[in-house]
């Protein structure tokens, strides 16, 4: 399994460069769920899976090091050090609820077409003082906040950006999509490597804006919830329970419809 020439390496597809880091996660996610890596198995050299994925090996060091946080590895460093899949995998949470794949699609969905409009919106807008210092005191916040407070300030700053749109009803839109999004984010582990990411393109995000770039507001808004949404299909979907949920509803509903 570790070798690199392995069939099953096929089935882990290679980040793309925009969300590089959380496009890792994600894949490394998908290969211990579907029992490429099992539980208990060593990861290839990080120089071969660096290559295969399409990353550097400090991103691939990144994600490594944050699924050892989230429990999902065991990494050891030095000559005879590597990547260890954990004997028993993390729940997905305190909430035992399972989401179906239908849940999370439709929120990322739904998230990827209202925010991105929003940030080209508030671009088009010349942007009143009051929105300036609103938008640059949220991105402030959310930059300096630690792990306990940084999700409701992350959230904060995205409203702040609709609400610079100038239309109610798309604001609370946003606002909507974001609360949805958040008691999926509240089931996944805390990653340092994403936050700072994260960071980045929220100010990449807020010069555009400020900038009058809508084109590039919509742009860095889009890229950024992109990698959001590989890191909740990363954590929390597995297409074999996926399957069997719906084998088993289709079942349901035959025997329903034969009753």
């Amino acid at each position: 399994m570790n070798d690199p020439a392995d069939p099953a390496f096929r089935l882990i597809q290679p980040a793309r460069r925009g969300n590089a880091f959380e496009e890792t996660v994600e894949r490394l996610l998908h290969a211990i769920k579907l029992g490429v890596f099992p539980a208990g198995s060593r990861l290839p050299p990080e120089r071969y899976l660096a290559e295969h994925l399409g990353v550097s090996r400090s991103t691939l060091r990144d994600g490594l090091a944050d699924l050892q946080t989230a429990g999902y590895l065991t990494v050891q460093r030095g000559r005879y050090g590597g990547a260890t899949v954990s004997a028993s995998l993390p729940t997905r949470g305190a909430d035992p609820a399972v989401l179906r794949r239908a849940e999370v699609e439709d929120v990322l969905a739904f998230r990827a077409v209202v925010e991105p409009g929003a940030a080209r919106l508030a671009a088009e807008l010349v942007c009143t003082e009051e929105s300036r210092r609103s938008l640059l005191g949220a991105l402030q916040a959310v930059a300096e906040a630690d792990a306990t407070r940084y999700r409701p300030l992350d959230a904060r700053l995205h409203l702040a950006i609709a609400e610079a749109a100038g239309s109610p009803s798309l604001a609370l839109a946003v606002a909507q999509a974001r609360s949805r999004t958040n008691d999926m984010l509240d089931r996944i582990p805390f990653l340092a490597a994403n936050i700072n990411h994260s960071n980045r393109q929220h100010a990449a995000i807020v010069k555009a804006v400020l900038g009058g770039n809508p084109e590039r507001a919509q742009a860095e808004m889009t890229a950024h919830l992109e990698g959001t949404a590989a890191l909740l299909r990363g954590f929390l979907l597995d297409e074999a329970q996926d399957e069997a949920q719906d084998e088993a509803q289709d079942e349901a509903q035959d025997e329903a419809a034969g009753a």
